[in-house]
């Protein structure tokens, strides 16, 4: 049995302008839509509504008598930094622009109004306030202490990873950090040296792809007074200045084969010479390194040498992508906002469930370095504590199927799901089948056979699904899966494609289903 329906509330509208035909024409306007709209003739009254019963939405016009628009905004968003504020002006100039976004109006429309247009404004704006609401109860995912590392995540893999990292740390084992740029190498690197018995001497992180050619031996070596031109006083390398510590080669694919075979020296000998030098000077350093490229075939290819990458490549450590581990993404974003919260580079310090639902489900081929730059312009471009939908990039919007305004329940879950990469899944699959629907339709007017219509579709799928007690979804996505794979002829990275799913995501149902490939 259905329970009813709670009411929900009718939003309010102020409108603070001090023309009197101004205030009836946008009353009108907004009435249309039995929004309850309460009027202000001055900022001054405006404000006062607005600290003692808070609109959802407020209209103000900048150019008044008395009190100008941008001051009252100043006054209104200092009383509720949450309120949102819509600007109106005659005037469409680059500061009234600059100025209006600067004091945190949610946006701003021309006069003369197009009804439409503020209609539309104002949808956009209740449902960002609404998205706010939702955001309220907002409490970090893990405590700052549990973010000391820098390096989030709770996915199985990566649980993985900071295993081995626990392991190496008790000695001086080489390490190979690997994966795609942007995954946290670095962070892998320096959290080894943390833990180890080496964190009281120095680490020295060195981008090996950054360096010239002709000047890397001398960073990393040092050099005599007058080796080479312009070489005007003795220097000394990184090796030398990282004795007792730990160096960080980042890139070393990257890596010259002359310079290979002097690092493969301080590897088996724990010697080194500066450029121009004769002396042998003793180093005690560990040597952690990563690498986004293939060294396998690097070294089949003779571009780097096989000896040192089985000096170096002792343990290693793959760093996966983040499409490969979804589940982390709401962890990474929190890690990020709380950063942003700390070193007061932005006032929002939470995300709404539609925004973060995009976040989740788009496939960051730059990896968590995207994700964090991403979150970053959202946080400064947001008007409020919370970063909206429309306030991510129109790229990552486009590129999962969410623009600014779409109802919640067709973009996104109205919450956070509790499991990510399922919840993508079965977007995918609904996605999917309305799709095959539609080809169905198309295919069968074509031919001049009766159409199958998508409600057709529908009905027969949902009266084969419910023939029983398990869920529809579940038992829908797993017959998906099944098809998918056996039309791929069990190829996993095709149909993970197809499917619009992750592979790592992919072979978890397979082990959770007992899918027989």
């Amino acid at each position: 049995m259905l329970e009813p329906a709670v009411p929900a509330k009718t939003p309010t509208i102020l409108i603070i302008d001090d023309d009197a035909e101004i205030r009836y024409s946008l009353t009108r306007v907004l009435s249309s839509r039995r929004w309850q709209v309460v009027e202000a003739a001055s900022g001054e009254q405006g404000i006062a509504v607005v600290k003692k019963s808070p609109p959802d939405l407020v209209f103000l016009d900048i150019r008044m008598g008395g009190m100008s628009g941008l001051e009252a905004l100043q006054h209104i968003r200092s009383a509720n930094p949450k309120q949102l504020v819509v600007l109106m002006t005659a005037f469409g100039t680059a500061q009234t622009a600059i100025e209006a976004m600067k004091y945190g109006a949610f946006d701003y429309i021309m006069k003369p109004f197009d009804p439409q247009k503020v209609l539309t404004l104002a949808d956009t704006a209740l449902q960002a306030h609404a998205d706010m609401r939702a955001a309220s109860d907002y409490k970090p995912m893990l405590n700052s202490e549990d973010y000391k590392e820098g390096i989030v995540g709770s996915s199985p893999v990566m649980q993985d990873v900071f295993k081995v990292i626990g392991q190496v740390t008790a000695s001086d084992v080489t390490v190979m950090i690997t994966g795609e740029s942007g995954t946290g190498k670095e962070l892998v690197a320096r959290s080894i040296w943390k833990h180890s018995h080496r964190a009281a001497k120095p680490f020295i992180a060195v981008n090996c792809a950054a360096i010239p050619d002709n000047l890397i031996e001398s960073e990393l070596f040092g050099h005599e007074k007058g080796s080479f031109t312009g070489a005007t006083g003795q220097r000394l390398g990184k090796f030398e200045l990282c004795d007792g510590g730990t160096i960080f080669l980042d890139e070393i694919g990257d890596m010259a084969l002359a310079t290979q075979t002097k690092i493969l020296r301080v590897l088996q000998q724990g010697e080194i010479q500066r450029v121009g030098g004769t002396d042998t000077i003793r180093v005690d350093v560990r040597i952690l390194a990563a690498t986004n490229k293939e060294l396998e075939a690097m070294v089949k290819s003779k571009t780097f040498r096989e000896d040192l990458y089985y000096r170096l490549n002792v343990v290693r450590i793959r760093m996966p992508a983040l499409r490969d581990r979804e589940a982390d993404t709401p962890q990474i974003v929190d890690f990020c906002l709380q950063n942003l919260v700390k070193q007061k580079k932005a006032r929002a310090s939470k995300v709404s469930p539609e925004a973060m639902s995009v976040l989740v489900r788009y496939q960051w081929p730059g990896n968590v370095r995207e994700l964090e730059n991403v979150i970053y312009r959202s946080a400064v471009i947001a008007q409020g504590d919370t970063i909206l939908l429309k306030d991510l990039p129109a790229e990552i919007r486009d590129a999962v199927g969410a623009l600014p305004g779409t109802p919640a329940a067709v973009v996104a879950p109205t919450s956070v799901p509790t499991n990510p990469a399922m919840e993508a899944t079965r977007v995918a699959v609904a996605e999917s089948v309305a799709l095959a629907t539609a080809r169905i339709t198309a295919e069968s007017i074509a031919s001049g056979e009766p159409a199958l219509s998508v409600e057709r579709a529908l009905d027969y799928l949902h009266h084969e699904l419910t023939r029983g007690d398990e869920p529809i979804l579940e038992r829908l996505e797993r017959e998906m899966v099944v098809r998918v794979l056996k039309a791929e002829e069990g190829n996993q990275l095709r149909a993970s494609e197809k499917l619009g799913i992750t592979r790592a995501t992919l072979r978890k149902r397979i082990e959770e289903w007992g899918i027989k490939l």
